[in-house]
């Protein structure tokens, strides 16, 4: 089979890309490099630069290349940026993925996984979440999602494209020494939190501590990027059976507190926190229940614990300070 993967050279997609390609898929990266590294890229797969608001171009590629499938990493995913800057993400996320699913039924791709969010769930009724809890984003950027996937229903109720949306919750660790994450400028917690384990920061700001959780920070579900990786072979694999949704998370949650602390641990580095305000968009507590993909696809993540999550990603800022800039000169 060969797999298309959009965003293919970013954080996430390029596990899911080395993934494939150890399990023997033939592999086309489809990436614009604005968020990606293109040393991030596998060295067995096809690699295309091209921009998904080009729908020419993107038809162009399915038509040169005949994916079977299609993988869609490629986003704008930032919760506070959505808050300010709504048109960017339902329009520009909106209009790339629909460029991506036309061209992906003109061209009879067949099978189609979505990387979707856990920010569908603004405020869940209950915790940890199921793939039953209502549908309210909690931003512009969880609707932009939240209008792929009901697309994407509608394409699968016409027989024209069997799909997977996959809820994430955080991405979080790093795949090997040589894949880690590396953002431009960055924004989520975990690698910041490290940046100030190796004095690239002064100190870590948490976003409010007032919220009704056990110490006042926001909680959160933290899954290693293979494990992601691996959820989305297996439900690719299984769209022979039937569209569907999954939830992903380890089912533990933790709160930005434990997270520095446990950095603190693993680094043995004291790492400076100071409170700041709330950040539009936060829910207090985002926690996943995985009971269904377990179940259905036998998925079991391999990197539950915090701490070798952590230790891995560190292992990575290590070995590569400057991220993937050396990599590329």
């Amino acid at each position: 089979m060969k797999v298309l993967v959009t965003g293919g050279a970013g954080y996430i997609g390029s596990v899911g890309v080395r993934e494939l390609v150890h399990e023997g898929y033939e592999v086309v990266v489809f990436d614009n490099l604005s968020q990606g590294h293109r040393a991030a890229v596998h060295p067995e797969a096809v690699f295309v630069e091209g921009d998904l608001r080009d729908r020419e171009f993107v038809d162009r590629t399915l038509a040169e290349h005949s994916p079977d499938a299609i993988m869609h990493f490629a986003s704008k995913s930032l919760v506070g940026e959505s808050m300010e800057k709504p048109f960017l993400y339902l329009d520009e996320n909106v209009r790339c993925g629909i460029n991506l699913m036309r061209s992906a039924v003109e061209h009879d791709v067949g099978r189609f996984i979505l990387s979707s969010t856990a920010n569908l769930f603004g405020e869940p009724d209950s915790i940890p979440i199921d793939e039953e809890e209502s549908i309210t984003p909690g931003s512009p950027y969880g609707e932009s999602k939240n209008i792929l996937e009901r697309t994407l229903r509608w394409l699968d109720d016409l027989d024209a494209l069997r799909f997977a949306a996959l809820r994430y919750f955080n991405a979080a660790g790093a795949a090997s020494e040589d894949l880690g994450e590396d953002h431009d400028p960055e924004t989520h917690l975990l690698p910041i939190v490290l940046e100030v384990a190796a004095g690239k920061r002064d100190k870590i700001e948490i976003y409010g501590d007032d919220y009704d959780t056990r110490d006042g920070t926001c909680v959160r579900d933290y899954i290693h990027v293979q494990d992601l990786a691996q959820a989305h072979i297996l439900s690719l694999e299984a769209l022979g059976d039937g569209s569907r949704v999954y939830n992903l998370g380890n089912g533990d949650g933790y709160s930005v507190r434990e997270v520095i602390d446990t950095a603190r641990r693993v680094t043995g580095v004291e790492i400076p926190a100071e409170v700041g305000p709330r950040r539009p968009g936060d829910p207090p507590k985002l926690v996943a229940s995985s009971e269904k993909i377990r179940s259905e696809l036998g998925w079991e993540p391999q990197y539950s614990e915090l701490d070798e999550i952590i230790a891995s990603a560190w292992a990575w800022h290590q070995k590569h300070p400057n991220g993937y800039d050396e990599l590329e000169e």
